[in-house]
């Protein structure tokens, strides 16, 4: 059974850790919040987590042993696909199918851009090998796979120096224990090596995706098994022996030692975390329609959740620069199947690399400086010019220190850096970092229309909800750009995502596809009760059970997902799902078709242990929260004096903008033209007038 995210008595921890910055926040037994942001350490970012807990345990006044739970947002999964540094990978499929990778599917993610290359498979064409076995479309063996056959498939990859093994047989999804089979073989004879079986990960239809699925988890398997088990002997030694739990891109938590045999359910950790922050937050103030809105060090990210809940997309890609979750970008990366929170992102971060091109444009990332060097207004050796040193020139940024005085700040160092672009542009120094700032909201633009404009959803109907380290800087002229009205920016902003941590769910999802044997009410209540049995088996007999079901029109390949509601199978139920399939498929895509157009596709169950530790407990703000520092000069439209305050010394009542709002974790700006207060749970309110 899976350690649940339940607190007992001690300290919750929670780690998330960005491309720029790791952040940890605590809550203590008796309801102590106790936030800290330190550096990431590339390429060991276990070094950090372990630093800055021991660090905020420290500041608590707690030992290591009082922790009761380690939470944890992790980029490893994703970064071994984005800088290509996964294992040496082999392919494991049916004669006639070696080339599934290779073909893929007849998608392009700029249509007409002559120079775009498609990503490598990531098992070369020499490490995808065949067997002589068949599985046919009824579910037949013509023929099986020969044992003698695998055993000696299992010494050619010996000798490869293979890594990770991905097998993954034509329409193994009818017949798992084939494939199990052959995988099993492959362990025994070959210890050490990471071996998936595509059906243990994604046990649907359609070749291609499987495949790809398997392979990727394959793929990241050892860093991520690796990375993990590092992390837990450092804590360990660190004194802190709490259970670690991983939050996975479906939003919900995972114990380390299930998340190291399914690794591509946490490829979008990280940017989950923030988004069930966002979701509990939206619950919490009664909020119908939201947009999260996260920016970091190397990316801005967004995502929408509606009447409490994100939306969570069936399939989405990896890799090919950026992860892409749906829309007209796909085609650019590795297809995985696996629940994620729909989240687009772009390469705007604090960290973006400012530059021009040849033709004399102005362009922000998606190059990104990291926390190594980092900024040039860091002081660190870097010389590159990047938004977070754009916004120390415009005065958005205190031009002492940053992260509560731990990283310092070098005005001088940042103009230095953009004098090189201001030439080439033939502009002033201060009008380039305004122009890179302007570059920056327009891009981010792009990421909210994905999840809104794109769904069919107007984004002025949602409130904005800003954070992460650079979030609450762009939020306000965001909504202006995209129309709407309120912008929240709440406590702890630039710690968020480890707030999400310390508040999700333990949460585990089945899917099985639907066949023909399970036509009827009967059979398909007893596939139900199959995966919720697999579920309770892992989380235990007091998880909550949530039943989906995935539909699509006839001749569709895409599927919408829609819940089915509790209680004994009927048709009445099916029919109530069917409907919500019409509305959504209609508000999504402009039209809907009739009942007998409908197929089901796969069965889903999920699984969830609810956290109970509400988000209002952790919303909290330290009783000091410094001194005013006082007035800035801020360049806008033009350059004015602009007042520089905490969040407490915000109240109920609006004040005109504009205005900066200093945080230990994030800095809030409130241009000329809005107005900003504070609610009852600290969060900063910024309204426009609606376009």
């Amino acid at each position: 059974m899976l350690p649940s995210s339940e607190p007992r008595p001690g300290w919750r921890v929670g780690a998330d850790i960005g491309g720029t910055f790791t952040d940890v926040i605590a809550l203590g037994p008796a309801g102590e919040v106790v936030p800290m942001k330190v550096l990431s350490t590339p390429p060991e970012y276990g070094t950090g987590v372990v630093t800055a807990t021991t660090g905020v345990l420290a500041t608590a006044g707690a030992e290591p042993r009082e922790v009761a739970a380690m939470l944890h947002g992790t980029t490893v999964a994703t970064n071994a696909i984005l800088e290509m540094n996964g294992a040496r990978t082999a392919v494991v499929t049916t004669a006639g199918f070696r080339d599934v990778l290779e073909l893929g599917r007849l998608r392009r993610p700029v249509l007409y851009d002559l120079s775009w290359v498609k990503p490598e498979p990531l098992a070369r064409r020499r490490h995808r090998y065949e067997l002589a076995q068949r599985i046919t479309a009824d579910g037949q063996l013509a023929p099986a796979a020969d044992e003698a056959e695998v055993r000696g498939l299992a010494a050619r990859l010996q000798a490869e120096r293979i890594e990770a093994v991905a097998v993954c047989l034509l329409n193994s999804y009818l017949v798992p224990d084939e494939e199990r089979r052959v995988a099993d073989l492959l362990r025994a004879q070959l210890p050490g090596v990471y071996v998936t079986a595509s059906v243990d990960i994604s046990p649907q239809p359609q070749e291609f995706e499987r495949t790809s699925t398997a392979t990727v988890n394959a793929y990241v398997g050892p860093t991520v098994h690796g990375y993990l088990t590092r992390l837990e002997t450092e804590l360990r030694d660190s004194g802190v022996h709490a259970p670690l739990l991983v939050m996975q891109s479906s939003g919900g938590l995972l114990d380390a030692a299930a998340v190291t045999q399914r690794p591509v359910q946490i490829i979008e950790s990280g940017p989950a975390a923030g988004v069930t922050a966002v979701r509990q937050l939206a619950r919490l103030l009664g909020l119908p329609a939201v947009v999260a809105f996260d920016m970091g060090g190397t990316t801005a990210k967004a995502s929408l959740i509606e009447h409490g809940e994100p939306f969570v997309s069936a399939d989405y890609e990896v890799g090919g620069g950026m992860n892409v979750a749906r829309g007209l970008g796909s085609g650019a990366g590795y297809p995985v199947r696996t629940p994620s929170i729909d989240i687009a992102e772009v390469g705007s971060g604090g960290g973006s690399i400012i530059d021009v091109d040849p033709a004399g444009a102005l362009h922000v990332g998606p190059a990104s400086a990291g926390s190594r060097p980092g900024p040039a207004s860091y002081g660190q050796g870097g010389e590159l010019p990047t938004l977070t040193d754009a916004n120390v020139t415009l005065g958005y940024l205190s031009p002492e220190a940053l992260a509560g005085g731990r990283v310092a700040i070098h005005p001088d160092l940042a103009g230095k850096a953009l004098a090189p672009v201001a030439e080439r542009l033939g502009r002033t120094v201060a009008d380039t970092a305004r122009g890179a700032y302007e570059v920056a909201v327009s891009s981010m633009t792009t990421a909210v229309k994905a999840v809104t404009s794109e769904r069919g959803r107007d984004p002025r109907e949602a409130t904005l909800v800003a954070f992460g380290g650079a979030g609450p800087l762009y939020a306000a002229e965001l909504a202006r750009e995209l129309g709407i009205s309120t912008v929240l920016v709440p406590a702890h902003p630039g710690l968020f995502s480890s707030l999400g941590l310390l508040v999700a769910d333990t949460e585990l999802h089945e899917v099985a596809p639907y066949r023909e044997e399970l036509a009827g009410l009967t059979a398909l209540a007893r596939e139900f009760e199959r995966l919720a049995a697999k579920v309770t088996a892992e989380l235990g007999a007091d998880a909550v059970i949530e039943r989906l079901l995935d539909l699509h029109y006839r001749g569709q390949r895409f599927e919408l997902r829609v819940r089915l509601d509790d209680g004994a199978l009927t048709e009445d139920l099916l029919a109530a799902a069917r409907a919500r399939f019409h509305a959504e498929h209609e508000r999504t895509y402009g039209r809907a078709a009739g009942d007998d157009l409908v197929e089901l596709v796969n069965l889903r169950v999920r699984g969830i242990l609810p956290s109970r530790v509400a988000l209002e407990d952790v919303l909290r703000l330290p009783a000091d929260s410094g001194r005013a520092p006082g007035t800035r000069e801020c360049r806008f439209a033009e350059t004015v004096a602009t007042p520089v305050i905490r969040r407490l010394d915000l109240g109920p009542e609006p004040v005109a903008g504009p205005l900066v709002v200093e945080d230990m974790d994030a800095t809030t700006l409130v241009p000329p033209g809005a107005h900003a207060h504070r609610d009852r749970f600290h969060n900063i309110v910024i309204t426009w007038s609606a376009k």
